[in-house]
């Protein structure tokens, strides 16, 4: 069997995110923002598998964060996303965002070595601890306020999944958040397990993922910054005799000219702004989330304006090209590109820039 998409070779990992969600990463008014329709997903996947990139990457979402365009209001549910765009698809790794808290693990076991069935081996994991609490609240559930009691859940929910993926016979479980009795993984993932990918900001956060993932998800705000944080969360990792990369994740709009590219961005993220789930998004980030350091998010509302919060890569196909291999420089593993519409937008990007990064030595 080939090596898991996201775990063979030495290229820098490129991948999508959030093609699942209404307006993608762009919570903008305009007429030409994503459509997330299956039918579109489904095109985007296909094209994306005959360019070489890596994985696609889903967020979830159970309500939306408002404004006139109820950003992220409407959302594709992401394990039966990824059973339908690994079936559809050849190459390309595809990963389901599971809430611990709203999935039982031992669904969730099974549901992820089904999924990889259906993509001989391509399936992914991305484990959620939890963070918006009006989301916990439209479930009927608590959002513990202390993180020790959100990962120390999260921590007893994977060591179950793990065990129902390693175990060749029935067992009892009786921990103190899951109680289960002869239970049994049948079927398991291919490999055994798939790439685990936990998105993390708090120490305690960090903790479970370099435990854990296979690969951290986190913000590239600063650079500089950022160097320091790799080299720590490796450093954390190799402390317990494991390998956890960094991903992070970026927004594209890539044009001939840097005007045009611009233009693009002031029409999308400034005339076309729908300030309001902005405004609500950054607010929720600073009551409930850690992903995006605090002492930053003030500075970079303009980034939620333009992809959530995305690492900008705005211009000409030299220049995003060149931001890119920066990425890659300051010890990122790959990123997650966003674009205002995909489907429209990643073919420049796929004939203009994934050439040069090949060139760079990257890819």
């Amino acid at each position: 069997m080939p090596q898991h998409p996201m775990l063979s070779g030495d290229r820098f990992r490129l991948g999508t995110f959030s093609t699942n969600c209404s307006s993608g990463m762009t919570p903008t008014k305009i007429a030409e923002r994503w459509d997330n329709s299956w039918d579109n997903n489904l095109e985007l996947a296909k094209m994306l598998d005959a360019a070489g990139i890596d994985f696609m990457l889903p967020i979830a979402r159970w309500i939306g964060y408002g404004g006139e365009t109820d950003f992220h209001g409407g959302v594709l549910e992401t394990m039966t996303w990824a059973a339908g765009l690994l079936a559809a698809t050849k190459n390309i790794a595809v990963f389901a965002t599971i809430h611990t808290t709203a999935n039982h693990p031992v669904v969730v076991a099974k549901q992820i070595a089904t999924i990889d069935q259906i993509g001989h081996g391509r399936a992914g994991l991305n484990i959620v601890a939890g963070w918006n609490k009006p989301e916990y609240e439209a479930l009927g559930l608590d959002l513990p306020d202390d993180h020790e009691t959100r990962y120390g859940y999260a921590q007893e929910w994977f060591d179950l999944v793990k065990k129902l993926w390693a175990a060749d016979e029935h067992f009892d479980w009786n921990g103190k958040y899951f109680k289960a009795k002869r239970v049994k993984g049948d079927p398991k993932p291919q490999r055994g397990s798939v790439p685990i990918l936990n998105a993390a900001g708090s120490p305690q956060g960090r903790a479970f993922a370099t435990d854990n993932a296979d690969f951290l998800f986190t913000p590239a705000i600063d650079l500089e910054r950022s160097k320091g944080e790799i080299a720590d969360l490796k450093a954390q990792a190799a402390g317990k005799g494991r390998k956890v990369e960094v991903l992070t994740f970026s927004h594209v709009i890539c044009r001939p000219t840097e005007k045009e590219a611009q233009d693009w961005l002031h029409y999308t993220a400034v005339e076309n702004c729908d300030t309001e789930a902005v405004d609500n998004l950054v607010n929720l980030q600073f009551a409930h989330a850690h992903s995006f350091p605090h002492d930053l998010l003030a500075q970079i509302k303009h980034l939620f304006a333009m992809g959530h919060g995305g690492f900008p890569l705005v211009g000409t196909p030299d220049q995003v090209a060149a931001g890119i291999v920066k990425l890659h420089e300051t010890g990122f593993a790959g990123t997650t590109l966003s674009f205002v519409d995909y489907i429209k937008e990643f073919p420049y990007f796929r004939d203009e820039v994934l050439p040069r990064l090949e060139k760079a030595g990257i890819r």
